[in-house]
Formats: C-alpha cells, structure tokens, sequence
C-alpha cells in the first residue's frame, strides 16, 4: 500500500468518524427535543382533556341540577357510609312519600310527585324519545352538503360529478319537562330555521307518536316552544259550581269552571275582555257559562254592585230565575226598550264621568250593568227587519262604548253565522261549545282555531259545558269546562240576591277604583 492510499484511507476514516460523531450527537440532540415535545404533548392533552372535563361537569351540574347532585349525593354516600345505610334511608324516604300521598295527595303531587314524574319522564321518554317522534313528524333539519366537482374530458366536455354526503340531522333540544296531574309540559329549543307554525301543523301527530289524545303548542320565547301532552281528562267528569258564600268578589276574575290543565277558569265580567259571545249546539251547555258567573258574583247583585239584565227570547231559561234581573225582556219589542235604557244610562255617565276617569269605577251609585242576552240569534236575525236593525244598532253601541262605562254584555247563540249575529266580531272574548259543523269554529274562535286543536264538533252530548276559549296565553283554544248549576242553586241564588249584608271588592274603595 502507498503512502497516498494510506493517507487518503487516513483522512477518509478521519472525517467518517467526525460525520459518525456529529449524527450522534444530532441524533441525541433531537431524541432530547422530541422526547420534550412529547412530554409537552402529553402534558398538554391531559390538561385538555381536564379542562374539558371539568367544563362538562360543570355544564351538567348547571344544565341537570338536581341530577347532577343526586348523583354526586349517591356516590358520596355510599364511599362514605356504605351501600346498606343508602338503601334503609331510601325504604324509610319512600314509605314516608307513599304515606304522604295516601293522606294529602295534592300537596304531595305539588313538592314532591310533579318534581319526581318530571324527572322520570324527562330521562324516561322525552330525552330519548322525543327527538325520534320530532323527526318521524317532520321536525327536524338536514344539513344537505353537496360539493360539485367539475372536470374537463379529452373530448372538451364538462363532466360533473356529485359526491353526496351524509346530511346531519338537528332535532330540537329538551330543555326542561314539567309533569302535572295531567299534563306534560316540555320545553323545546328550535332548530334555526324552525318556527312555532311548523309545531301546530304537526300537533297531532305528536299526540299519535305520545300516545295521547291532545298535543297543545305554546311559544314561551323568540326560539322557544312547550309541548303540551295531556296524558288523561281532568274535563271528563262535570265540574261542581261552588256554593253560595260571602267571600269577596273580584269582577275581572270570576270563577267561571275548570280549565283542561286542573286549574280554576275564571272570566272577566268587568274590564277589558268582558264582553263574550259563547256559542253551542242545543244542549251543548250554554246555560252553565250563563249561571255560573252569576253563582260566584252572588254577593256582589245582592248588594248592588253588580244589576243584572235579561233577555230571554224563549222566555225559559232566564225566567227561572227571573227575581235575579233588574230588567227583564221576552218579546223583540221588550228587548229594545231594555237595550235602549241601558244605551241613556251608558250616554249618563259618559256626560258624568267624561274627562274625569279612564273607566267608571263600580259602586252602588254606579254598578255594574251586566246584560245577559240569551239566543242572540233569534232577535237579530229571526224578527221583522226594523227592529232587528235596532236591537243590532244597540248591542254594537254597548260593545264598542261600554266597557269603560261599567256595561258587560255576554250573548249566547246556536248558529254563529256572520248572519245570525253580524255584530259576532264586536265582542273581544269568545266561546265554544259544542257544535254541529267543523265551520262553525272558524266562524267562533277565528281562522285555524280547528287546525290548532279547537275541535269542538267533537264533543260529546254528554260534555255539556265543554268548550275552547281562544287565547289564554298560549297559541292553541284552552279547553274549559263551565261549572254545572242545578235548579237548586238557582233558586237559592234568588233567594240570595233578596238577603243580607254589604261586601265590599278588591280594587274598590268607595267606589273608586284603586
């Protein structure tokens, strides 16, 4: 070997092993920084991973409070003292409750059963579900993403290929379930692009996917709706009208019966909204919507707060308790002459009262005229032309002008055609009864009422005082049932009326209203 081959195999060997030791070193260097940007990761994916747990506990517990802490209550106690003691408190708990409901099931359905069934159907049926049911009917929203290729062939044509796909479905979110005696309340968040008006076309469907006989809608904010499930008739059975007492009489709100919730219907006999035209068939219950009120306001016409007038084309219904009417009327020309005193006495205090007060307040110099004009129809529709234009001309002035005066009129017909009773969209607050067409509920409650849940062609004979009221805060007719008045009380309404003692009305004092 020469002395240039061993130098050039020398220096070779040289740089070789410089080149060795700097990859060695490199390869150290980056083993270090990659091990540390592992570490980093790890670090940083736990914490990640924390932070999003923690914000997910923390979400459950503001989103499922009393979950969320029954949960945590459970599992503390059994670590801390033990599964038997958990299960011995819990037979105590759950005798306790059923004794609670044995003996005083309102209060118990009030703060213990409606919070328990809440939570049960919540997590139960509603959560799981109800998104299924929302969908199957139509309310849900797909995000439909569809990219387009396009590609130009060797011939110059333009080749289009679609790739579909799959769209996301968004259903409404539950936010909160209620469960009362007889109705579930859930409370849904909407789908941008969703609207209450989808919701009442599909409540029937609703009420077939529940398994129920009725699905009201309500709107309870901009993005918000109740579902209403009515899971049993509270109506099914009549509703007692209470006894005669000498309790303090409230004119805007009179009992008047039930509503399809279990709640007391009340009816504003003074202010606004108390003028009411109630509708129904023969039968249907007309005389529970007339009697009742005037039960509940019984102290009030003794002592002449309230004067009640009667017309009564029949000459029956009214003239049973016919020592209650201050004026009574039977023929059309009767009628008139008491449509008429009622218009001078409105025209007296419009001169009285004129720049004084907003609304004249009730009192014995000033009561409240309330006129009760049974079978509308027969005397605006059924009777010669010149009187008929005049009893029409009178009910339009005491609607339009009465209500701020202290004059109420409640008219009660069988046909509500805009020919039997052209004057049916004076009065502000209407009722439906039992009736014999599907129209005949538009023509009561307004357009759509039918469709939104109003069916009262469907009431059965044997419901006589059930009907839909429209309004009431929510979007669909509320379902009431007027208390049922026998002859008995009636009579002792009359006999009532001719007795006692002065009482007085929250919201007047001396006549003024407060």
């Amino acid at each position: 070997m020469s002395a240039h081959t061993f130098g050039v195999l020398f220096l070779g060997g040289v740089g070789l092993a410089v080149v060795v030791w700097v990859l060695h070193k490199l390869g150290r260097a980056l083993a270090s920084i990659a091990e540390a940007l592992a570490a980093t990761a790890v670090v940083f994916i736990a914490l990640w991973s924390l932070i999003r747990a923690f914000v997910w506990v923390v979400k459950e517990i503001v989103t499922h409070p009393r979950t969320s802490l029954t949960v945590v209550a459970v599992a503390s106690w059994c670590l801390w003292l033990g599964w038997l003691s958990l299960v011995v408190t819990a037979t105590v708990v759950t005798a306790g409750l059923l004794s609670w409901r044995r003996f005083h099931l309102v209060s118990f359905d009030q703060w213990a059963g409606g919070p328990l069934r809440s939570w049960w159907f919540r997590w139960a049926v509603y959560m799981p579900k109800l998104p299924g049911w929302l969908h199957a009917c139509g309310l849900s929203v797909k995000d439909d993403t569809v990219p387009v290729d396009v590609t130009v062939t060797l011939v110059g044509c333009k080749k289009i290929n679609r790739d579909q796909q799959e769209s996301r479905v968004h259903v409404p979110r539950v936010r909160r379930v209620k469960s009362g005696a007889s109705w579930d309340e859930v409370r849904v968040v909407l789908v941008p692009g969703q609207k209450p008006e989808d919701f009442d076309e599909a409540a029937r469907a609703l009420a077939s996917a529940r398994k129920v006989s009725r699905c009201q809608v309500r709107e309870v904010g901009p993005n918000v709706v109740s579902l209403d499930f009515q899971r049993r008739d509270l109506l099914a059975a009549p509703v007692q009208c209470p006894p005669l007492d000498e309790g303090r009489v409230d004119l805007r709100r009179v009992w008047a019966g039930r509503t399809e919730y279990g709640q007391d219907w009340h009816l504003p006999l003074y202010g606004s909204g108390s003028h009411t035209l109630v509708a129904g068939a023969s039968g249907a219950g007309k005389n529970s919507v007339m009697w009742c009120p005037l039960v509940s306001i019984a102290p009030a016409i003794r002592d002449g707060l309230v004067r009640v007038s009667g017309i009564d084309p029949k000459g029956m219904e009214l003239a049973y308790g016919r020592d209650i009417f201050h004026r009574y009327a039977v023929t059309p020309a009767d009628a008139l002459e008491v449509l008429n005193d009622l218009v001078t006495a409105m025209d007296t205090r419009k001169r009285e009262f004129a720049g004084r007060v907003r609304a004249v307040p009730v009192s014995t110099d000033n009561p409240l005229e309330l006129v009760e004009f049974d079978e509308i129809g027969a005397l605006t529709k059924y009777t010669d032309r010149k009187t008929r234009e005049a009893i029409i001309e009178k009910v339009a002035l005491l609607t339009t002008q009465g209500r701020a005066l202290g004059f109420t009129v409640r008219g009660y017909v069988q046909e509500p055609t805009k020919e039997t009773v052209p004057v049916r969209e004076l009065f502000p607050r209407r009722i439906c009864l039992r009736v014999t067409a599907k129209s005949h509920v538009g023509m009561v409650l307004g357009d759509q009422a039918y469709e939104r849940g109003a069916w009262a062609n469907r009431i059965g004979e044997s419901e006589a005082g059930t009907g839909y009221v429209w309004g009431e805060g929510i979007r669909e007719p509320l379902r009431v049932r007027a208390g049922w008045v026998p002859d008995e009380t009636v009579k002792a309404l009359e006999a009532f009326v001719a007795g006692g003692s002065v009482v007085s009305l929250p919201g007047f004092e001396g006549g003024v209203a407060a």
